[in-house]
């Protein structure tokens, strides 16, 4: 057991870090916005969007396809109108959005072709009011559309000053070094960040991607770093009838496969005195060549959490448990040496 009242020493981390081998600045905690409108009503996420702006949080992640319970690009509306509200913000946040998921039944309304690319960034831009996506991140790879067709559209929006930044999403490893090979040989600076799903229970990144990202100089961003609310403390949720997001989804699908981990993690979590999600949120904060984690709060409370355990990092013996836990892929490490006996 591990006693909660045993001395410690609590680093306070910086907030704002540079984004890969970028000179730009983001904030260790992001709001992500997969959630505004579905589970968070607009009201409610212009206080999520005001709360996180007056707690230093800078890094606002979207993409054009969010919002789909009401119509694709509802989620962009819906941060633009808060933008809207006070234009001198704008200056302090960090805009990040994302193309090539579909956004209507027009086959070239989709993927990464220089047509979709160009004519997307400006659909954003409108929905968003503004006039500059700071890190454009395409969502996935297209692996119809070569290197060079991406390269030349990307170049033309950031030599428009409609982009900053370009940056990609659940890309493997190989993906990421193509793409700075070909950016290399037209001379750009090529991907500032990859965002990728990393948590406890899905570590396989650690195999190829991070240590490609770190070699490439390119900032890590981590997408659904409690894998969906598995990690949130499920167990104590669903028998107290308070689950909502850990009880669909990959957390639903998870929890057979994960029960007896999450049993023991949860019982570690409340000897440490520590709320499952700000355990699990610590430990993606505290990884070697994560940027930061992309959170996709429902209240003020949900951030705040995350907040804290940027704040208040785990101990060697804590980490260590958790890697028992929760193991890594293989012998651990990148690959091929995980592999190797």
């Amino acid at each position: 057991m591990v006693d909660p009242a045993r001395h410690r020493e609590v680093r306070v981390a910086s907030l704002h870090v540079r984004l890969g081998r970028t000179g730009l600045r983001v904030s260790r905690v992001a709001i992500g916005t997969v959630n505004f409108g579905g589970r968070v009503d607009e009201s409610d996420a212009h206080r999520l969007l005001d709360h996180a702006w007056n707690r230093g949080v800078n890094l606002v992640d979207t993409a054009d396809i969010y919002g789909w319970r009401v119509h694709r690009g509802w989620t962009e509306e819906m941060i633009g109108r808060w933008l809207a509200k006070d234009p001198s913000r704008r200056d302090s946040v960090v805009l990040a959005t994302k193309v090539g998921n579909p956004m209507s039944d027009n086959p070239n309304d989709r993927g990464l072709s220089a047509r979709h690319v160009v004519a997307a960034c400006e659909a954003s831009l409108r929905r968003l009011q503004t006039d500059t996506i700071d890190l454009y991140q395409m969502h996935q790879v297209d692996r119809e559309v070569g290197w060079d067709e991406i390269w030349q559209a990307m170049e033309q929006l950031v030599r428009q000053g409609k982009v900053r930044y370009v940056g990609s999403s659940n890309f493997a490893g190989w993906d990421l070094v193509s793409a700075q090979e070909a950016a290399r040989r037209h001379r750009l600076l090529g991907l500032a960040s990859e965002q990728c799903v990393y948590n406890l229970v899905s570590r396989y990144v650690e195999l190829e991607v991070l240590p490609a990202a770190a070699a490439e100089g390119i900032g890590v961003l981590v997408w659904s770093p409690l894998h969906g609310g598995l990690l949130s403390g499920v167990l104590r949720k669903r028998a107290e009838g308070t689950a909502v997001k850990s009880a669909q989804g990959r957390a639903a699908e998870g929890l057979a496969r994960h029960r007896a981990a999450l049993e023991t993690y949860e019982r570690f979590c409340a000897d440490l005195g520590r709320d499952p999600a700000e355990v699990g949120m610590a430990w993606v904060l505290h990884r070697p060549g994560v940027t930061a984690a992309v959170v996709g709060p429902r209240t003020p409370e949900h951030l705040d959490g995350a907040l804290r355990a940027l704040e208040q990092p785990l101990a060697a013996d804590e980490l260590a448990r958790l890697d028992e836990l929760f193991p890594p892929p293989g012998r651990g490490g990148p690959a091929p040496d995980a592999w190797m006996s």
